[in-house]
């Protein structure tokens, strides 16, 4: 599997110069200098080595690099490579990539891109998981085809020079089609061939792309046709050919289907004498990466096949007439290159644990009236009533995500006395467990993209469940899919480890539970004071920002420790789920969530002296239940750092280590409380050298099973 891919195609016809090559990921055209730093702004979702391709100046020729490591090591071997700064190349489109392992270590050879062969006929790389690719692998090496890496992707690349070499005649996007038939799993493509210079096609299936645009001129209109089969319009030799594929069981024995002919130029990029003008094209999975280069994006669909090239941008459908609609809006882009820049900060996970004071506010903007007492959630307003009538709440979600679902569980059940479950989405999947017409399926996912929240996503669609998405990006596949949602609008999060999208998350799902009451004349006076307690959240996060320092020194116990306890119970109990699990991510120390009430039925026996032990005490309706763990602990020669509300008298100074934090309503303390968790899995992660943004082995987007 391979986490991200990164492009720039230039318009072959346009008046603009040619692309001239300086260094692995930096292209420029001529006076127009656009350094191609999307690679670099990928780096942040994790990977372990990166490649390029371009094609070279001579015929059919194809120049690589591929290294293991960060991107500057392949810029380093570029230039080792004798690659010549000042030289200008005639090719018009590159592809690049950063790969996160699934299939093969870390290697030159198993980085992409990958080839069909040799000579680099067919260039592809991949964003995914090709779930029959030893079956599609067998099947090739039975042809002859020798493979050279231990990757799913090798053999998407060597199936599109088999199917090719069949059938020499097909259309690029055609022969993509043909092969995209074939692979079963989830995939983002970006394939270039010498036998089609100047063209790249992308196509989509539960992996992330977005294409940006940009012009010389003002586009005529903003958006893209998408161009369907037709099959009147096709030649009887052409239509027989789909008629024998159909049934033929093996379809790569079967003459291709040659349907996806180009047929028209689209409207968007022609010039007012309907001669294209010059165009650029980035694509990405995500669109941090190209926002340097433009604002103007379209997302791609699954199913959808984007077939660049002569300057213009043609969209098909891989199926006809599945309900999709008939063109892909161009967005414009609303995050600035200044907000993924860390700025002051020395890490991006710092930036943002220091941006949630504007993150929350950005969350709410617009949706809470807290003087009216009313919250207006837009993505939610047509299905609220239904909601409102459903048999259950299923909220369903993996690691950060989940941990935001269980904090707000107990205040939906309180205000909309509907019952919820919290699920995790790999578990829910395994379980097959049921799901009804009347019950609502709300999927929580920063990125919008995880692999298993899609897949219960479709679980829940084909059995007939309203869908609910709360994501962090727009465009992304599970605002696409779900029925309504929410954005929650954080912001670009660089860091693996997520600080702010987890509390936006949460402040969105507690205006979902405020939304979905208010018809309840029973609740008015709760609803009233969780809406002001949220208009406090702002101003009591900047204040335990204050503690940033204080909180830094007392991490230093916890220098050269193995084991860490964080212990929470009702809803804090999420919060500590959250604080643990941002400390093992981010500093590698082994660090245990356990609910307090839990603490006397075994886990006991590991507190002592030495035993690091975080306990969450604000004061709450459970205080007291709380406070018993507390005097279990200490009876046992621990000393536990605590999380408490300012001035508690419960907790002396001079006797326990203690943080204080400003108190708010019970249901919203939990926000409150994780920030002090989030500086502490920040500065152990720094005093033991390890690199906060891109900790070993995660990805940011996790979009594999």
């Amino acid at each position: 599997m391979a986490e991200h891919a990164f492009l720039i195609s230039l318009d072959a016809n346009s008046a603009w110069p040619r692309l001239q090559l300086r260094s692995t990921v930096r292209f420029w055209t001529g006076q127009h200098k656009i350094p191609a730093t999307g690679l670099a702004r990928l780096e942040y979702r994790g990977y372990d080595s990166a490649g390029f391709a371009i094609d070279g100046d001579k015929k059919n020729e194809v120049i690589a690099i591929k290294e293991v490591g960060k991107v500057a090591a392949l810029r380093k071997l570029a230039a080792e490579s004798g690659m010549d700064e000042s030289k200008i190349f005639d090719s018009h489109a590159g592809i690049a990539h950063t790969r996160w392992a699934t299939h093969g270590p870390p290697s030159r050879v198993n980085c992409h891109p990958h080839r069909s062969d040799p000579t680099w006929e067919f260039s592809v790389v991949h964003n995914g998981i090709i779930t029959n690719y030893k079956e599609l692998k067998t099947l090739l090496e039975g042809k002859g085809f020798k493979f050279e890496t231990e990757t799913d992707t090798e053999a998407i690349a060597k199936l599109t020079k088999y199917i090719y070499d069949e059938h020499p005649d097909l259309t690029f996007p055609a022969l993509v089609k043909t092969v995209i038939k074939e692979l079963q799993g989830a995939f983002g493509l970006l394939l270039k061939s010498v036998h089609y210079p100047h063209e790249v096609v992308a196509a989509r299936k539960g992996s992330p792309l977005v294409i940006g645009v940009r012009t010389q001129k003002k586009m005529k209109v903003d958006f893209v046709d998408v161009e369907y089969t037709d099959e009147t319009t096709a030649l009887p030799a052409e239509r027989a050919s789909q008629n024998v594929a159909l049934k033929n069981s093996n379809n790569l024995l079967a003459p291709p289907d040659k349907s996806l002919l180009h047929r028209s130029q689209s409207r968007a990029f022609l010039s007012d004498d309907g001669v294209p003008m010059p165009t650029e094209f980035f694509l990405s999975s995500d669109p941090s990466s190209i926002v340097e280069h433009t604002k103007k994006v379209l997302y791609l669909e699954d199913d959808d096949i984007a077939h660049i090239h002569e300057g213009s941008l043609n969209i098909h459908r891989l199926n006809k007439d599945d309900g999709a609609s008939n063109v892909r809006a161009i967005q414009t882009l609303e995050i600035e290159l200044q907000e993924i820049m860390k700025g002051r900060f020395d890490h991006f996970m710092q930036k943002e644990i220091f941006e949630q004071p504007e993150s929350v506010v950005n969350a709410m903007r617009g949706r809470l009236d807290a003087t009216n007492h009313t919250v207006t959630l837009g993505g939610l307003r047509s299905y609220i009533s239904t909601i409102r009538r459903c048999r259950r709440i299923i909220f369903i979600a993996c690691g950060t995500s989940y941990h935001s679902c269980m904090a707000v569980r107990g205040i939906f059940e309180e205000l909309t006395e509907i019952p919820i479950a919290v699920e995790l989405a790999s578990d829910f999947l395994d379980r097959q467990a049921p799901v009804f017409r009347d019950d609502t399926c709300v999927f929580v996912s920063q990125s919008g993209e995880t692999a298993d929240s899609l897949m219960a996503l479709r679980y829940c669609l084909e059995r007939g469940a309203l869908t609910v998405g709360i994501v962090n990006s727009v465009g992304s596949s599970i605002s696409l899919l779900t029925h309504c949602g929410v954005h929650i609008n954080a912001g670009p999060e660089i860091g693996v480890a997520s600080t702010k999208a987890y509390t936006s998350q949460f402040v969105c799902m507690v205006m979902f539970a405020l939304s979905l009451s208010e018809d309840r004349a029973s609740k008015h006076r709760r609803r009233e004071e969780i809406m002001e307690g949220l208009v406090k959240i702002s101003d009591q996060f900047k204040e335990v920002l204050k503690l940033d320092q204080p909180i830094k020194k007392l991490c230093e116990r916890f220098k050269d420790q193995k084991s860490l306890l964080l212990l929470g119970r009702g809803s804090q109990h999420a919060t500590a789920l959250e604080g643990a699990l941002k400390i093992k991510e981010i500093s590698y120390l082994h660090c245990e969530a356990v609910m307090s009430g839990e603490l006397k039925h075994g886990v006991l026996a590991l507190v002592d002296e030495n035993l690091p032990i975080v306990m969450i005490l604000t004061r709450d309706d459970i205080f007291a239940k709380s406070l018993n763990a507390y005097q279990q602990v200490i009876a046992r020669s621990g000393r536990p750092i605590i999380i408490c509300n300012e001035d508690d008298p419960e907790f002396p100074t001079d006797k326990t280590d203690k943080i204080e934090v400003p108190k708010n309503v019970d249901c919203l303390q939990g926000l409150i409380n994780v920030i002090p968790l989030q500086l502490m899995s920040y500065w152990m992660a720094v005093a033991e050298g390890v690199n906060v943004d891109m900790p070993r082995n995660l990805a940011k987007s996790v979009t594999v099973e």
